[in-house]
């Protein structure tokens, strides 16, 4: 009679859990990467494609929250352990929000309908392509359990902001020069807000991984030293 090891057990449902994590995060990416080009493409199918494609997102997500709920009910993981899918629970609504931008940004491509955009699209593709870098990443850092990454990745979220707000000063001008250009700068301004959101969610992920690592749970922000403290003396 063979005799079922309840640590393996576990050790093989958590693992099942880290790559439904990863499949989600798959799922995300794609998204995000197949609204932007869509939006750039102005395509319109694709958009609605990433639209109704966000059903699937929502469904892989609560289908990871269901096996975590279950575990914890069941397996009487370890500390450690209910670190890891404590972690876990909160990164899946991670992603589920990152979904959501994406299907806000197919929703803008639609919304525009024939309206030709008010310019190329340049830095808001390189803003998305940033953000599914580091989600890519952080997901990666999470399921290492690479504490060190996750420290480190947030620091980019600076570049996405920059970018953010060359995108908003450029659309902005466009808006003041010609006022028949609201609209649909106004959008595209969306769009980039999308994105600027998606690296604050991977810094989100990142804070995450480090609680599950280390116990550890802070955020992580980079605001200049003297900065925060001047914050802090206001508050108080």
């Amino acid at each position: 009679m063979t005799t079922i090891n309840p640590r393996e057990t576990l050790d093989r449902a958590i693992q099942e859990v880290l790559d439904d994590v990863l499949q989600l995060g798959s799922m995300v990416e794609d998204a995000i990467r197949e609204s932007v080009e869509s939006l750039k493409q102005r395509d319109m199918e694709a958009s609605h494609r990433v639209y109704f494609a966000d059903q699937d997102i929502n469904a892989k997500h609560f289908e990871i929250e269901d096996k975590c709920i279950v575990l914890i009910a069941t397996q009487q993981p370890m500390a450690k352990d209910l670190r890891l899918l404590a972690a876990v629970l909160e990164i899946v609504t991670e992603l589920e929000r990152i979904g959501d931008y994406a299907k806000g940004i197919a929703r803008i491509n639609i919304l525009m309908g024939d309206e030709p955009l008010v310019k190329p699209l340049i830095d808001i593709p390189r803003m998305a392509d940033l953000g599914i870098d580091m989600l890519y990443r952080a997901l990666s850092a999470f399921v290492s359990g690479d504490a060190e990454s996750a420290r480190n990745i947030p620091q980019e979220d600076e570049i996405v902001d920059s970018l953010y707000n060359q995108v908003y000063r450029e659309l902005v001008t466009y808006m003041i020069d010609d006022t028949s250009t609201i609209d649909r700068a106004n959008y595209l301004l969306w769009a980039a807000h999308n994105l600027e959101r998606v690296a604050d969610r991977v810094t989100n992920i990142c804070e995450r991984t480090i609680y599950m690592v280390t116990g550890e749970m802070r955020e992580l922000d980079h605001i200049d030293d003297e900065l925060a403290k001047l914050e802090r003396k206001y508050r108080d």
